[in-house]
């Protein structure tokens, strides 16, 4: 049998992907109805350079980008996806409209254990809507849960290293 992990010495599988709750902003109402998120993601250029005297290439870090975030879930009542996307719409009133939610918000990711206690959270930093889908393709023939979508660029995420592991029976 496997070494367990090491922060919590009664559990020896890993987390399933299929728990977790959404939260925008502040709020502590999870959004509604959430069923896929796509992987957090971030990736570093390296640098090349040499040195005199120094046949080898060497390379430093360079920047960091991170990654657009999708959010998808099934179409409801709740509007907070398309309020959100609003935000950042320019009707005619000639500029972003903020009033109904800020342009850019935090968004806090949490991953749960089979009993539905939060294990990982991650915080998305200063998330803003470039891409929303309000309404899939629509087939009279098909029987597909009807889907919208948001693209969330971002400024960084990180882990909140607050959520301690909880104690498993």
């Amino acid at each position: 049998m496997g070494k367990p992990f090491s922060v919590n010495t009664n559990r020896y599988n890993p987390y399933s992907a299929y728990r977790f709750l959404v939260y925008i902003g502040s709020t502590t109402q999870a959004v509604a109805g959430v069923s896929k998120v796509s992987s957090l993601k971030r990736s570093s250029k390296p640098i090349e350079y040499n040195e005199g005297g120094n046949a080898i290439t060497l390379k430093g870090l360079g920047r960091t980008s991170y990654d657009a975030i999708t959010l998808e879930r099934g179409l409801t009542y709740d509007i907070d996806f398309q309020n959100w996307a609003n935000a950042a719409q320019v009707l005619d009133q000639g500029a972003a409209n903020t009033s109904l939610l800020n342009l850019r918000q935090e968004l806090r990711i949490e991953l749960q254990n089979e009993e539905g206690q939060t294990v990982y959270r991650f915080i998305v930093h200063r998330c803003w809507v470039s891409e929303y889908q309000a309404l899939p393709d629509l087939d009279a023939g098909g029987t597909a849960v009807a889907l919208e979508h948001i693209k969330l660029e971002n400024e960084g995420w990180e882990r909140d290293l607050t959520v301690t592991e909880v104690a498993e029976t």
